[in-house]
């Protein structure tokens, strides 16, 4: 694989996928820009080089709609870049292709929303050969689209042009396979939250790799529910079956002991912290309980080398947070190198201003699972 820095990209048009797909309220606003300022040490090393700038990006879902246009995303580039940022409202048409021939060294130009077309998810070729036309190297930056097989710009776009990985990709994976294959021991991996699909494959690959494995979340929830004792709590039904296979009684694997449960999660009289065995049928599980708490945290202080993913809780609602929070204070206290990643974490890290106490912070959330479980990541592959 070739990066960056290997390249003189001074005077020539440098198309650069990054990942801006932001968090946005209903009124269109950016609520989290941690994406945004990942990519700066490659936007600013590509201005300092000289190289003409053409950032593409996706955000949200496959709607041509003006509500995920990237048009939010100029506005706090221009602040965090500190310079004029240009945009275009399209990706491939005709006023892109002039805009991009235009740029001047360290001028810095942003396409629109590259899901507004469909080809973006088709491995399309001809589409990727429109894209790469705007540039003459290409530059992937976008960790987090890595894990994806179907992705145009990630993808197809490099049987076109020269190819590279930028500051922020080569720093994932640096990070990323120093804990997936040089890990130190004691070595614990904490997985909470839901999508337990992207997970489980990664708790099997840990299995024989870690000394300890910590669970919360919906995750723990759809063990316990083979147990029968999470009452009406959210758990992945469908996955199940997945733990059948997995020995829950594995002395690595450590789940709740006790939970803070509500009848009803709007009512707080109707809360309280009990031992998961005792929850009634309809009470659901919403963060862990101090037990919990403190058998967790006795396991992530004496450990040299920590990954977490996924909250322990309803971590939205302040009064859920807590084990989150636990686990956050109890990692930053250690002396272990820390990775987390997935959006869910890193908002409440960022919002609690925490995140700059972790060792490193991973743009992905299911792309970092899939490289710590070993499996394909298409995007990085097409680099070499």
């Amino acid at each position: 694989m070739k990066f960056l820095r290997d390249i003189n990209v001074a005077d020539k048009r440098v198309l650069v996928r990054v990942d801006f797909n932001v968090s946005l309220d209903a009124g269109g606003n950016i609520t989290d820009d941690f994406k945004i300022r990942a990519t700066l040490p490659t936007i600013k090393y590509l201005v300092a080089a000289g190289a003409k700038i053409i950032l593409m990006s996706h955000l949200k879902a496959l709607d041509k709609n003006e509500k995920y246009s990237l048009k939010p995303v100029v506005e706090r580039l221009t602040k965090l870049a500190g310079q004029e940022i240009r945009f275009v409202n399209d990706c491939i048409s005709e006023e892109a292709v002039q805009a991009a021939a235009g740029l001047k060294a360290g001028e810095i130009l942003l396409l629109e929303n590259l899901r507004f077309y469909k080809e973006e998810k088709e491995n399309n070729e001809f589409f990727a050969k429109k894209l790469a036309a705007l540039g003459e190297v290409y530059v992937n930056d976008a960790f987090a689209e890595c894990h994806r097989d179907f992705t145009s710009s990630t993808v197809t776009i490099t049987q076109f042009l020269p190819s590279y990985a930028g500051l922020l990709l080569e720093a994932e994976i640096k990070n990323l396979t120093k804990v997936r294959d040089q890990h130190e021991h004691p070595f614990c991996v904490i997985i909470g939250g839901a999508k337990i699909s992207t997970k489980i494959k990664l708790i099997k690959s840990f299995l024989n790799k870690a000394d300890d494995i910590v669970l919360g979340g919906a995750l723990a929830n759809t063990i316990l529910h083979a147990k029968g004792i999470v009452g009406k709590s959210i758990i992945e039904e469908s996955m199940a079956a997945e733990f059948n296979n997995l020995e829950i009684t594995n002395t690595k694997l450590h789940l709740p002991l006790d939970a803070l449960v509500c009848a009803d999660r709007d009512n707080m009289a109707t809360c309280h912290i009990g031992p998961v065995g005792f929850i009634q049928p309809g009470e659901s599980i919403l963060d862990i309980g101090f037990d919990s708490e403190k058998l967790f945290s006795n396991v992530i202080k004496t450990a040299k080398m920590v990954i977490w993913n996924g909250p322990m809780g309803l971590f939205e609602n302040d009064f859920f947070a807590h084990g989150t929070r636990a686990i956050a204070e109890a990692i930053t206290s250690s002396e272990a190198f820390s990775v987390v990643g997935g959006g869910e974490t890193i908002a409440y890290l960022e919002k609690n201003g925490l995140a700059d106490k972790f060792s490193f912070i991973s743009t992905g959330g299911g792309a970092m699972l899939k490289f710590l479980s070993g499996e394909a990541m298409p995007g990085i592959e097409a680099l070499g």
